[in-house]
């Protein structure tokens, strides 16, 4: 049941779940609820070099909220307790935005998103599908500990910035709080804290997508 109280079918939810795979992967074909944070801001002089460094920064950012969908969704589809599948659900919602915004900020740099993204979105909903069936507990502290890990990444993105790049400071900031309030649900709704062998191999699994969409 969603929040407006229809019950969906199991097919039902399959068919929306490709429709929102969809929209995450087609360029262009998701709109933010949101306004960017840099809108209306004028562009920064950035030399070809640091033009070339946002890019792969934002880049990377945007295969990231490519596979915050995934999660989500993977995780909502097994989740077992209705009210933990609407935590995922509008989870997912909200990140949307940041998915809008990191596509906009490219595309404004004269740069398009990762090939890799369909690749990194079926690894993501296969894992958040997993960790809902391993019990919501689990699957909350798995939110919590990649929203934790997003907000590192976000932190180092914001000091590699060139200084006059205002526009992606400002999107990336408006991100690091949203993900900082997703973690603080995900814990206070009964996620537990993951055992280390599991961060570990998350962190793995996030330099090499971060090595990977740098560049292409």
């Amino acid at each position: 049941m969603n929040a407006s109280g229809r019950h969906f079918s199991s097919l039902d939810r399959l068919v929306m779940q490709a429709d929102r795979a969809l929209r995450t992967l087609v360029p262009k074909s998701v709109q933010g609820g949101r306004i960017p944070p840099d809108q209306g801001m004028k562009p920064p002089a950035l030399t070809p070099d640091e033009q070339r460094h946002v890019a792969g920064l934002m880049r990377i950012n945007h295969t990231g909220e490519v596979c915050a969908q995934a999660l989500y969704q993977g995780q909502a589809l097994t989740a077992r307790l209705p009210g933990i599948r609407q935590t995922m659900e509008q989870a997912a919602h909200e990140e949307i935005d940041h998915l809008a915004w990191c596509e906009q900020r490219l595309h404004s740099l004269g740069y398009r998103t990762s090939v890799f993204n369909p690749l990194w979105y079926g690894i993501s909903f296969t894992l958040g599908a997993l960790a809902g069936l391993a019990g919501d507990e689990f699957s909350l502290g798995f939110v919590a500990e990649t929203e934790h890990q997003v907000v590192r990444h976000l932190d180092q993105h914001l000091s590699a910035l060139p200084a006059g790049d205002r526009n992606s400071r400002s999107i990336l900031e408006a991100m690091k709080a949203d993900e900082a309030r997703h973690a603080t649900t995900a814990l206070q709704a009964g996620g537990r804290e993951l055992p280390e062998r599991i961060t570990r191999l998350m962190q793995a699994m996030s330099r090499l997508m971060t090595s990977m969409t740098y560049y292409i």
